[in-house]
């Protein structure tokens, strides 16, 4: 009697284990989607800026989870097959694939963390350069678009204050025909109104364009890492359940 109970018993954990892999599989094409859509959405969101930065970390980090969020999709599957056929070569391969996407998210994460440490010091020591020296330049339309981007965007002017365009590669010009800031410095851009620089001609806005953008691009950078590092975690979940349920079949194969 005590034997029939420990089979009924064992199938029950058995059954229990696979209920919860489908559960986590779920929560995994959840959270697979959820690390697709963030690297994407953080791509798309700041494309325009990566001219501006001087290293490709932050754009790295959201290409890596864009990667992960792609295998996280096809392990899915394999983890149903895994579960429904209960083959320990199936559910070996399995946790194998979690262990690569949790690596993968991990280092993603990891990379958003340490870049956020030291982002503010490297916007401060390049982005005023890159303006000034760059913008409106031969072969450098890249950063002119981003440059007029972000100062409409973020309605700012000059890295630090308007008065950094003075010293710019542009202004210094005769293609500035008169003007002391670019025209995407103006609140209403009109042809050549950058010609005023008065406040109620140009956005005047303290800690000028630098603080706008550290602000914006340490948000994406705190979304990427707490995405990459939570799912990460939730998959540690994914191969715990996996590996009870592999001990399981090991202790009975048929």
């Amino acid at each position: 009697m005590s034997a029939v109970y420990k089979d009924d018993q064992d199938d029950w954990l058995t059954v229990c284990l696979k209920y919860l892999l489908f559960v986590f599989n779920f929560l995994f094409w959840v959270g697979g989607a959820a690390v697709l859509g963030v690297g994407v959405w953080t791509l798309v969101e700041k494309s325009d800026y990566l001219s501006l930065l001087a290293s490709s970390t932050f754009a790295v980090s959201a290409y890596i989870l864009i990667l992960a969020g792609g295998l996280v999709v096809v392990t899915g599957f394999l983890g149903c097959c895994a579960v429904i056929r209960e083959q320990r070569s199936c559910l070996s391969l399995y946790f194998f694939c979690l262990l690569l996407i949790f690596l993968i998210e991990l280092v993603a994460g990891v990379l958003a963390y340490v870049y956020y440490q030291r982002l503010s010091e490297e916007l401060k020591q390049h982005l005023n350069q890159t303006m000034t020296e760059n913008y409106a330049q031969p072969g450098k339309e890249a950063i002119t678009l981003a440059v007029d981007k972000l100062q409409q965007d973020f309605k700012c002017c000059g890295s630090n204050n308007s008065h950094d365009w003075t010293v710019s590669v542009y202004i210094s010009s005769n293609q500035a025909e008169g003007r002391v800031v670019p025209d995407s410095c103006c609140k209403t851009i009109t042809p050549r109104c950058g010609k005023r620089d008065h406040p109620s001609n140009i956005y005047k806005v303290e800690g000028g364009c630098i603080t706008k953008l550290e602000q914006f691009l340490a948000d994406h950078l705190l979304v990427i890492g707490a995405v990459g590092i939570g799912v990460a975690c939730l998959q540690i979940c994914g191969m715990v359940f996996t590996c009870c349920l592999y001990r399981r079949i090991e202790m009975d194969p048929y």
